[in-house]
């Protein structure tokens, strides 16, 4: 055991452990890859090896975590949360990332074709022009709240023009997407959970009618697709399944790439050496992206849960234990990347950090993420120089989430390059 930083110093549920967690995972690696939260009880898998063994054990480790999803809420908070959606929309039921093969597959192949290389490829002109235009919105000024000016609207617009939602309600959909995420992030009062859940509920009841619309009229998007087609001779989803596909597309498609751009900029403020080696080589931009995800990845942990008593990294796992992938841990695992606190754009493994998952469930709109971020920070580096900070960012930094990783915002000054 470590004595120079125990585990003891350190709670998950902290806010600020949460921001910056390298001290917490160094210790944890320090000291065993499984750590059980004594403020939860749930197992945290954080060495590399062991965490890509649980995800390859979908049977051990099963997505259908059941009311796990509200485990921070404990039990009342869980039940209010889902007598309101019963009452006044639809019940959470398992589909995609809730649910284990075969019939995981059954989602995962409708959603697939809509972030598949040809269409991403398709897309790139138009991810190019939409950073273009948003920079244009602010370039004269020589400053920007990155996050909200940039950051959020580029994969914001371009993942509601691919579901078929309307872009000039970005706002809107940015603070459903919040609300989705919001239950499983953080411990909450109940009446911040009543309104969580009527946010949630709006949200459903305005989806239906869209997918009413879909259904009569169909259109070239996901959500025409998700209504009307079937696969595998399989019935057509239901409203309830419907409502839950958009709810992990629309919580995922808003916060991660939003969180990797603002990173990746915050990233080449504070390590400038690494900056200036990718303007003298812009070769090294991709090389630059995957020690980005890797270094500040914008998911840090999921949840799983154990189907059975099963021993990983030393530890035994009971059945029914609630088992957090810890992705951010793995990610400066030592024995896998060397020096893991240290961010080197040229680092030679870093395309190996588990920032998009493993297994089956690997993050479906990872080539879409990955062309936006190319995309935008060729662009960015191509208008803008000596970007800086334009005022210490607010402490902790991140937005409280046991799972994700979200900067509150970046105000950066910067010269325009002519």
């Amino acid at each position: 055991m470590s004595n120079e930083c125990p585990l003891s110093q350190f709670s998950m549920l902290d806010p600020s452990v949460q921001s910056r967690p390298f001290d917490f995972y160094s210790s944890l690696h320090s000291n065993g890859p499984v750590y059980r939260m004594p403020e939860t009880g749930a197992y945290v898998v954080g060495g590399y090896d062991e965490l890509c063994a649980v995800l390859r054990d979908t049977e051990t480790f099963s997505s259908d975590i059941g009311d796990s999803y509200f485990q921070l809420q404990g039990e009342e908070g869980s039940k209010l949360y889902k007598s309101l959606l019963q009452a006044h929309g639809w019940d959470h039921v398992k589909t995609l990332q809730r649910t284990d093969p075969p019939l995981h597959s059954r989602y995962r192949r409708l959603v697939d074709r809509v972030f598949s290389t040809q269409t991403v490829k398709a897309l790139t002109p138009h991810i190019e022009e939409t950073s273009n235009k948003l920079i244009d919105r602010f370039v004269e000024r020589g400053e920007c709240e990155f996050v909200s000016e940039f950051a959020l609207p580029l994969p914001g617009f371009i993942i509601a023009q691919q579901l078929g939602l309307d872009t000039d309600h970005l706002p809107t959909l940015k603070r459903w997407a919040d609300a989705l995420i919001e239950s499983a992030s953080r411990q909450m009062s109940l009446d911040e959970l009543r309104k969580t859940a009527q946010t949630e509920v709006e949200m459903q009841h305005y989806l239906a009618e869209v997918f009413e619309d879909r259904r009569r009229t169909p259109r070239n998007d996901l959500i025409s697709r998700l209504v009307n087609e079937r696969v595998d001779g399989d019935d057509s989803l239901t409203m309830h399944e419907l409502q839950n596909v958009m709810h992990q597309l629309i919580s995922g498609g808003f916060d991660t790439t939003t969180s990797a751009l603002a990173h990746g900029i915050w990233l080449m403020i504070r390590y400038p050496d690494q900056l200036a080696k990718l303007r003298a080589n812009p070769k090294l931009l991709r090389k630059f992206i995957d020690e980005a995800l890797r270094f500040e990845g914008p998911v840090h942990g999921l949840m799983r849960r154990a189907t059975r008593n099963v021993e990983i990294g030393g530890t035994m796992i009971p059945a029914g234990a609630h088992v957090i992938v810890r992705y951010g841990a793995a990610n400066h695992d030592p024995r896998k990347f060397n020096c893991p606190q240290a961010f080197d754009i040229e680092r030679v493994n870093a395309s190996q950090s588990l920032a998009f998952g493993s297994g089956v469930h690997f993050c479906v709109g990872r080539l879409l993420a990955k062309q936006e971020l190319e995309s935008a920070f060729a662009i960015l580096l191509s208008r803008l120089d000596n970007i800086t900070l334009a005022r210490p960012l607010p402490e902790p930094p991140h937005h409280p989430s046991l799972f994700l990783h979200s900067l509150k915002e970046l105000p950066i000054r910067f010269d325009i390059i002519h």
